[in-house]
């Protein structure tokens, strides 16, 4: 049954009911968790008491058993006049060993073949968490995309860890790389060949940020009418999905939409729907549970 006819019925249906119609699938692929960790993905601003860092520490395994890794790099591989960035590890740190983390290390270099030796990665050998912070996600792609840095945390993943992020560390997440223009946050889908795919530890989506606080509600529906088969996600500032076993659930303060091209939307409609604190989303079925 083709898209159109499905709509004629679905118009139909509302015409003799008072009720709600919900749109059928179309063949397109699900977004998928890859691996067998959990990830969490934040949509930036203040995540103090929102349950979000708390989470993240306890499925790593806690602040005293953990071992915590976090990438600093979105925030700049090198300043305004050129010159190498350097990160004060202390500084990067201090939050972290503020909430009781015992073992937690920085991870960062500007430079992709520094990312590609044994000795830089072997961090993440035993690490069960990681977390990028928030900046700009193509710093993060010219720093690991391709090396064994990147090879670790897929590792982490595969040994069960988690790997989380905030803003930038979220986007870079996805597979598509929303906003990852060098020359600004404003261009949603670069022409930039190197800076169009982000990690895909969701494999099959497009994540977008701080979509209440910089009115990005809609700055997703571009991108999907492009990519059809991606899945959507924009996070609200405070406000996070945890992946787990192929299903989301929002946590934190604020609203998530989804982007989601198997359903069918009627013309008044926004191309997208609206999850809550609490409520789940199944990746596979792409039905809310």
């Amino acid at each position: 049954m083709t898209t159109r006819t499905r709509f004629l019925f679905l118009l139909i249906a509302l015409s003799v009911s008072s009720g709600i119609v919900l749109a059928a699938a179309q063949d397109i692929p699900s977004a998928v968790q890859t691996g067998d960790g959990t990830l969490i993905l934040a949509g930036g601003g203040p995540l103090e008491g929102t349950g979000i860092l708390e989470a993240f520490i306890e499925r790593a395994g806690g602040a005293d058993n953990g071992r915590f890794v976090v990438v600093p790099t979105a925030a700049g591989n090198f300043t305004r006049d050129g010159q190498v960035r350097e990160f004060d590890e202390d500084q990067v740190l201090a939050a972290w060993r503020a909430m009781g983390l015992r073992h937690v290390t920085m991870l960062h270099t500007h430079s992709a073949q520094v990312a590609n030796t044994d000795e830089f990665v072997r961090p993440l050998e035993e690490a069960t968490a990681v977390w990028f912070t928030g900046g700009r996600q193509w710093n993060i792609v010219d720093s690991y995309a391709g090396t064994q840095t990147l090879d670790g945390f897929w590792g982490v993943l595969a040994r069960g860890g988690v790997i989380g992020g905030s803003s930038a560390g979220a986007t870079i997440q996805g597979t598509f790389l929303v906003r990852g223009d060098t020359e600004g946050s404003d261009i949603v889908m670069t022409d930039e060949p190197d800076h169009q795919f982000g990690f895909g530890f969701l494999e099959q989506t497009a994540v977008d940020q701080h979509i209440d606080t910089r009115s990005r509600w809609d700055d997703l529906i571009p991108v999907i009418e492009a990519h059809p088969d991606l899945l959507g996600i924009g996070l609200s500032e405070s406000t996070a999905i945890l992946v787990e076993d192929g299903v989301i659930e929002v946590i934190g303060r604020y609203m998530v939409t989804i982007h989601d091209n198997t359903r069918v939307y009627l013309p008044w409609e926004k191309p997208y729907f609206v999850l809550a604190p609490g409520m789940k989303f199944d990746l596979t079925t792409r039905k809310n549970m």
